[in-house]
């Protein structure tokens, strides 16, 4: 379903709908748990090796909910609509695929820069941590691209987070 948008406005709120009521298919779960071990193969030696991943679970079980919770607000919603559905196309609008990878790349970018903002905390600036980011923000937009939904990548976003957060050392780091 192609439809010509007549203003910015118009296209966001395509965005908006598309992006929200496009309901996953099987097909898009499997390249979401493909993107999550690709991630996990790639990005575990490097955090290991670099000292921002540590083997440290969370015993208690409020902090598991509300870290659960919270992760699927912030970053898991709010960086996905802002990065992904928002910025980029969704892959129905009718758009030339130069002007389509430039806008990936540009995202990408933005989703980066983000991560350096003066109110994140120091280590977010730190090599280590924005190849993590980096990874994340590909696979999340190859998800997107894939799923033409929020929810895939809404998803990769915040298993990642909790994982980080909850086991390999993130909350500690945090405080």
């Amino acid at each position: 379903m192609k439809h010509r948008h007549r203003s910015w406005t118009d296209r966001l709120e395509y965005r908006l709908w598309a992006g929200f009521l496009t309901k996953p298919k099987r097909k898009d779960w499997i390249f979401a748990i493909v993107c999550l071990v690709i991630y996990g193969v790639i990005f575990l030696p490097i955090g290991l090796s670099t000292g921002l991943l540590h083997w440290q679970p969370v015993a208690n079980p409020w902090v598991w909910m509300n870290v659960s919770i919270a992760s699927l607000i912030m970053p898991g919603f709010n960086e996905e609509l802002i990065f992904r559905v928002l910025l980029i196309p969704h892959p129905t609008e009718p758009i030339g695929p130069i002007t389509r990878q430039n806008i990936l790349v540009l995202s990408w970018i933005l989703f980066l820069i983000a991560h350096l903002a003066p109110w994140t905390p120091a280590f977010f600036h730190q090599f280590p941590f924005l190849m993590g980011a980096g990874l994340l923000g590909i696979l999340c937009t190859l998800s997107y691209v894939q799923s033409r939904c929020i929810w895939m990548q809404m998803f990769i976003h915040w298993a990642i987070v909790v994982s980080w957060l909850l086991v390999w050392g993130g909350v500690e780091k945090l405080r």
